[in-house]
């Protein structure tokens, strides 16, 4: 919601400071989310008086001016055909950024003749497309006199984040009547003029709904303002309305987007020369659509509440006028509305649609139903002001009004909810400025404060206007005893220990989007249809991700484009299998591209190469250790199409339990992607893994170190081209458990030399011994026990 300071003004007699009304907004639950200076962009420019003009020497269509602009005489070369002698216009000196022409101002010299700066022209400065002169101030404009100031173009712009139970501060008197109720003026928010109007309205209002559709519409009123003009509305609406991010279109369709935001109360006006019979307020039947004032043309269903006419549709109630029966510049005779709508419908509608409007913004919130029929006198004076004319009678079809809600309050519910003795004389008078009733223990609810159900709503407005700084601050009450229990789950504690450990991997942290694009989603598991996206916020963001690794993807890609090509990025955060509620898991992924390896990152003198398979291996199992499951992952070959088949792995425990895999991304993946190869990943779904057994006591058992030399022994065993490297090296392992510490491969062979289906795989061991050193008999018999076992599990022989 914004608004500039002068708006604020007319509904709040203050002193007060820009930087006090700032502090007392936030303070009270009206959080600012920033000020806007829009004269910085005229920083420069000034008020500047054409002592002379006379021709250029050697330019017919150049003058040489002379400009006071208040820090002496200036020489200028202009162009504009009504340069003259004795005008006042805006300068810019030397150093002036130019918005309209993206330029900074330099001391130049024109066919010969020096130019100090310049005269501007209304485009120029982006206050309108006029470019064909300089612009003409008035004779009595002050010269040297910033023109932001004098043009009130420095009036400041204060935007506030409204929070969903606020809809009487989407209008600026709802604003100040929080700022006067926090002490910072009085409210002065004049009720609008009453017209009786001296003739009928000619065109009717039907509301055609079943007894249990009444609540669609409650009330509509309409009046007709005959013989309007409708030009351009008067510069200070304007302004006001630029200020806001709103582009000004006309007199009539400017006036309700004024009432929009001044009053919270959304409008709407139709040409009646482009109605056919009278309004009907009913829902949309299958197959109507309606061009709408975006230009699109919307398909309407049963669940779509519209206004039609003889000939069909002309609005999307509540959320978008159609463009048949828009307000022009011929528009002579209007229409204007003030209806209610059911915010629950208006919200539903627009998400169906996905049209986002000031109107629907605020009738989903629930506008207040007192003001229907004042809103539309204030739009009607407003009109007759700008446009002339004269008003009809008006018509109200419903009934407008809303019973006003009372809720029982004994005072002590303030001090027992929020803890802070309040004086009930400060209190009462609290809830009377902000336009509560308060009599007999009973408080009746103003109609603009739907939100206010409750005795601890109540309680609420009193306590954010009286100050929350008044709760005293007091500490957590110690235990009596012991230590408090555990609140993170496992499921928590395993998300930050992931960021941990991935981090520590010199992988970079990256949070990239839950939505991928459709084909993206496909490729790796995804993309149905219960997944995408009702309103997608991108054509490429259409689907829930099955996978954290596209959206990494695509960030290292960007990186690379930007000459950062050795990237490793990783990520933990949730993932989405399906629409079941069971279907949503937090995954932990990495992604490595170019030289990125655990390593480091880039070129290294040591050599290395581009990432491979195993470095994605690396950073899997070293995230399965800190989660004290690596011992019983088991890995197997092959994993996901979206993998290179040669180069990928599943891990699981056991076949019904698989919790993840890595490899090397498929070269037609990475095309897919639009990703230049290779890319090794990882993923592990978190809350899929199993836990670590249970230990008997949470201390971490004593490290022990030992005072005798390791022996190592490399292996080199002949299997069948089935077998897997990982089953050999766990039965080596398993055959001298308290003597084998370390067991890996360092050397794969299939070829010249070995039988047709077979493979040497070249194991190192190393023996750590515990209580003595070993002899070359113990060596040699604890080698024997290790090839006897793979023999055994593997069919394994030794190589000679």
């Amino acid at each position: 919601m914004k608004f500039t300071l002068s708006w604020l003004e007319d509904h709040l007699d203050t002193q007060a400071s820009l930087a006090e009304i700032v502090d007392a907004l936030t303070r009270v639950g009206l959080e600012v989310e920033g000020v806007e200076d829009p004269g910085a962009i005229y920083a420069g420019f000034v008020v500047g008086a054409v002592i002379e003009a006379k021709p250029h020497p050697n330019a017919d269509r150049l003058r040489v001016c002379v400009v006071d602009a208040g820090a002496g005489p200036v020489q200028v070369v202009c162009g504009a055909p009504n340069a003259r002698a004795g005008m006042k216009s805006v300068f810019s000196p030397v150093g002036t950024y130019i918005p309209g022409k993206k330029i900074t101002l330099a001391k130049g010299v024109i066919r010969g003749v020096e130019s100090h700066g310049m005269l501007c022209s209304a485009a120029e400065l982006e206050l309108s497309n006029d470019h064909d002169g300089i612009m003409e101030l008035p004779d009595d404009a002050p010269v040297g006199v910033p023109y932001a100031r004098f043009a009130g173009l420095d009036d400041p712009v204060i935007d506030v984040a409204l929070t969903p139970n606020r809809p009487d501060a989407t209008g600026v008197a709802g604003i100040a009547r929080d700022l006067a109720a926090a002490g910072l003026g009085t409210l002065r928010t004049p009720g609008p003029e009453t017209f009786a109007g001296a003739f009928d309205c000619p065109t009717a209002v039907r509301l055609d709904f079943a007894p249990a559709d009444a609540h669609l519409c409650p009330a509509f009123a309409l009046r007709l303002v005959r013989g309007v003009a409708n030009g351009p509305s008067p510069e200070w609406m304007q302004k006001r309305l630029r200020a806001i991010g709103l582009r000004p279109i006309s007199a009539l369709v400017d006036i309700t987007n004024y009432v929009t935001f001044d009053r919270g109360r959304p409008l709407h006006v139709f040409d009646l020369a482009k109605i056919r019979g009278d309004l009907t307020v009913r829902r949309a039947r299958a197959g109507e659509s309606v061009l709408a004032l975006d230009g699109k043309t919307y398909a309407l269903d049963e669940s779509t509440v519209i206004i039609a006419d003889a000939d069909g549709v002309e609005s999307i109630a509540g959320v978008m006028g159609g463009e048949h029966s828009g307000c022009d510049e011929s528009t002579r005779d209007v229409l204007i509305e003030s209806a209610l709508w059911d915010p629950t419908n208006i919200a539903q509608t627009g998400r169906k649609l996905g049209i986002v409007t000031d109107a629907r913004y605020r009738f989903e919130r629930g506008v207040d139903p007192d003001f229907c029929v004042p809103g539309l006198d204030l739009a009607t004076g407003l009109v007759l002001s700008i446009c002339g004319g004269e008003p009809s009678r008006m018509i109200v079809a419903g009934d407008p009004t809303a019973p006003r809600r009372t809720i029982d309050f004994p005072y002590s519910e303030v001090k027992r909810l929020i803890g802070v003795d309040i004086p009930r004389a400060e209190g009462e008078a609290i809830l009377a400025r902000l336009g509560f009733g308060v009599e007999d223990g009973r408080v009746r609810v103003p109609s603009w404060r739907p939100d206010v159900q409750v005795k601890a709503d109540v309680v609420e407005q009193i306590i954010r206007i009286a100050g929350l700084d008044r709760a005293p601050p007091a500490p957590l009450p110690r235990l009596d005893e012991g230590v408090a229990a555990p609140v993170l789950t496992l499921l928590q504690k395993r998300t930050r220990l992931a960021k941990r450990t991935l981090a520590s991997l010199s992988l970079r942290e990256a949070v990239t989007w839950s939505f991928i694009a459709k084909r993206a989603a496909e490729l790796f598991g995804g993309g149905q249809p219960a997944l995408a996206l009702a309103n997608p916020i991108a054509a490429d963001l259409s689907d829930m991700r099955p996978s954290l690794v596209p959206g990494l993807v695509a960030a290292a890609e960007r990186n690379a484009r930007r000459a950062l090509t050795d990237v490793a990025l990783f990520e933990v955060g949730q993932i989405f299998l399906g629409p079941g509620d069971t279907d949503q898991r937090t995954a932990a992924a990495a992604v490595r591209r170019g030289l990125a390896k655990a390593g480091g990152e880039g070129r290294q003198w040591r050599g290395g190469g581009a990432v491979d398979a195993f470095d994605a291996k690396a950073d899997a199992m070293a995230l399965l250790a800190a989660l004290g499951v690596a011992g019983a992952v088991q890995v197997v070959p092959g994993g996901p199409a979206f993998l290179h088949p040669g180069r990928s792995a599943t891990l699981q425990f056991g076949p019904k339990t698989v919790v993840g895999w890595f490899g090397e991304l498929h070269p037609s993946v990475c095309e897919a992607l639009d990703a230049e190869g290779p890319i090794v990943a990882f993923e592990l779904v978190l809350d899929a893994v199993p836990a670590p057994k249970a230990r008997p006591t949470k201390a971490r058992p004593r490290l022990e170190r030992s005072d005798f030399m390791a022996v190592e022994r490399d292996l080199a065993f002949v299997v069948d081209e089935s077998v897997r490297a990982g089953d050999l090296l766990k039965a080596a392992q398993a055959a001298e458990r308290a003597l084998v510490a370390d067991v890996g491969v360092f050397d794969v062979y299939q070829g010249k030399g070995l039988p047709e289906g077979k493979k040497s795989i070249a194991i190192a061991v190393t023996l750590q011994p515990r209580e003595r050193t070993l002899t070359d008999t113990e060596i040699e018999a604890a080698v024997a026990r290790i090839v006897a076992e793979v023999s055994r599990r593997t069919g394994a022989t030794l190589r000679a």
